[in-house]
């Protein structure tokens, strides 16, 4: 057993989940650090005495690998490992008094907006000159720039309102500001994010100012790839195609999350939209974005979903061959709307549904990489790992999309961009060789 008050406090940032939360993650490591703060993201020595885990409750899967880190640190308490467990996060936000009564021992528990009063209770105090400061904790050349928090769509599935509130929009003057300062500091690639982008500026500016914003990033000197996730169908802003084609450093890919390719479904889904509107919106998307990347998720076992309703999105993905495709399995949540429906389609069909949707596209993948064969991309490389450097193409965002990889023998600086021409493709990677 470690003796209490010998060693100086040394704070280990923990993060679980999305993109999101890794950017609030890297704005309480900000502060902390403002503060003169020994404070680490994911250490893997262990030797923090104080924790802060930052905790997803999105769906199913990711509560549960965020109640078993919790426990894990909790156990690490109870040896004399650490000192204090702090969670704060989604799961902490939507659960917080169930969770206080089955573990006790978490020393306290922070909302997703709760950001000051954590602060306080690590003795920290709140730097309003830190606002738009970021150290990051993703390789320095890329970053993701939250432009938005919280949601105001009604979709049945989803339980993020719940856990962070309505849409908030940033002021374009205070992201162009943090761009500028993520600039000098090396990055090149700024990833949007929200939970809708296309909503962005309604609640500050009256009207839907993506296009606008984007501009005015795009403007930023040193940013040389803006790309653009998390956009939303319904009432998308069309001018937003017009920047994506006329700025060379807005990239030609949009995430934009779909969820079915059922009419009927889309309705029990509560998304504002049909079949029939979704496919006039992507050939408009092709028509005006030439060469334009698709990726898009789609969720199998919502309440309701026939075997009908399920080959009608099964051929939707077949006609609409996306370049990039994710499938979520239908997770029964509290206090959503679909939580008042029957869960009535077992896991294993649900499973069974993700796995065809998947396989699919694992072809439909497979056929459109083996079209870059030949071809030259630009390539921003962002790590060195088992004899490759491995980067990726405009036409894909980190973590999620293809990889292009590159034999370690050739010289590449990480974090640079090259021109690679690609000679060997897989399902999902590209193989390579620097030809400049």
């Amino acid at each position: 057993m470690k003796t209490k008050g010998v060693r100086t406090n040394k704070i280990n940032i923990v993060t679980l989940g999305c993109s999101k939360n890794l950017v609030d993650s890297e704005v309480l490591f900000t502060q902390l650090k403002g503060n003169g703060m020994n404070v680490t993201h994911e250490s893997k020595k262990d030797d923090a005495n104080i924790v802060v885990i930052n905790t997803c409750g999105f769906i199913d899967n990711a509560k549960e690998e965020s109640i078993n880190t919790i426990l894990r640190y909790v156990d690490a308490k109870e040896a004399g490992i650490v000192d204090k467990v702090y969670v704060t996060g989604c799961l902490s936000h939507r659960y917080k008094d169930e969770l206080e009564v089955e573990m006790p021992t978490v020393d306290a528990w922070f909302g997703t907006n709760e950001l000051p009063r954590m602060l306080k209770t690590l003795r920290a105090d709140y730097k309003h000159e830190l606002v738009g400061e970021r150290l990051l904790t993703t390789p320095a050349h890329y970053a993701y720039l939250k432009i938005a928090e919280g949601c105001d769509r009604p979709c049945s599935f989803c339980a993020i309102p719940l856990m962070r509130g309505g849409h908030v929009s940033r002021s374009m003057d205070e992201l162009v500001t943090e761009a500028k300062s993520l600039a000098r500091r090396g990055t090149k690639e700024l990833i949007l994010i929200a939970q809708d982008l296309t909503y962005y500026g309604l609640d500050l500016y009256k009207k839907r100012n993506l296009a606008d914003l984007i501009n005015q990033l795009a403007d930023v000197e040193g940013i040389d790839w803006i790309r653009l996730q998390y956009a939303y169908p319904s009432g998308f802003p069309l001018e937003v195609l017009d920047v994506m084609r006329d700025r060379p450093n807005v990239c030609n890919y949009l995430d934009m999350p779909l969820q079915t390719g059922s009419t009927e479904l889309l309705k029990l889904m509560r998304r504002g939209i049909t079949r029939e509107k979704t496919e006039d919106l992507i050939h408009t998307i092709r028509d005006r974005v030439p060469g334009i990347t698709l990726r898009t998720t789609l969720i199998v076992g919502h309440p309701g979903e026939t075997e009908a309703m399920f080959g009608e999105t099964y051929e939707f993905v077949e006609r609409m061959r996306f370049d990039r495709m994710g499938v979520f399995t239908y997770s029964h949540e509290d206090d959503t709307h679909s939580f008042t429906m029957p869960d009535d389609i077992p896991a294993e069909i649900k499973q069974e549904r993700a796995d065809e949707l998947m396989e699919l596209q694992q072809g439909i993948s497979q056929e459109l990489n083996q079209q870059k064969v030949g071809q030259t991309y630009k390539v921003l490389f962002d790590r060195k790992e088992g004899g490759y450097f491995i980067g990726r193409t405009e036409a894909d965002s980190p973590e999620v999309d293809n990889e292009v990889l590159v034999p370690a023998t050739q010289y590449v600086r990480l974090g640079d961009f090259a021109n690679v021409r690609i000679n060997r493709a897989e399902d999902f990677d590209l193989y390579g060789e620097v030809i400049s």
